[in-house]
């Protein structure tokens, strides 16, 4: 994060003068891959969510990393769901959750946020999978519950 940060401070010292440049798409998609870097690593470590000003990008890099953020929680729910931690996968859900609900309120055109309505509108799709994946998830958790308690009742008949 380090290196990555010293580039991009290396990217707005060199492009400061030349605007066609510092607000190209590429230069752009790299300050979000940057952002999003940030926040998964927040997201994930249960760390506090470091500001625009901390991360030093422009806001529509800002946003648009931050959905692409909650999408890349995902992966981490999914590969948690495989391990049984449902609660994770929860509370994972959760900030996804925030996220897209907080990305809904930015209106503004396409123009100044960087196509921020088309990378919301992907994390609403993530995030409904996601959804339907933890839902799948705890319904087989209490299944499986439902199926022990029976045994136990079973056994206890059995043996009494």
């Amino acid at each position: 994060m380090g290196e990555a940060g010293s580039i991009a401070t290396h990217l707005h010292e060199a492009t400061a003068a030349k605007p066609e440049i510092r607000f190209a798409g590429y230069s752009q998609d790299a300050l979000k891959e940057f952002v999003e870097a940030h926040l998964v690593l927040a997201f994930l470590a249960d760390r506090p969510v470091p500001s625009i000003a901390a991360i030093g990008v422009e806001p529509a890099a800002y946003l648009n990393g931050m959905a692409e953020a909650a999408s890349e929680l995902r992966r981490a729910i999914l590969d948690g769901l495989r391990r049984g931690e449902t609660a994770r996968g929860e509370a994972l859900l959760h900030i996804m959750d925030d996220v897209y609900s907080n990305l809904l309120t930015v209106d503004f055109p396409d123009a100044v946020t960087g196509g921020l309505r088309r990378t919301t509108d992907a994390l609403r799709a993530v995030l409904e999978r996601t959804r339907g994946d933890i839902t799948a998830a705890l319904r087989q958790d209490q299944l499986v519950s439902a199926m022990r308690e029976l045994e136990r009742k079973l056994g206890e008949r059995v043996s009494g």
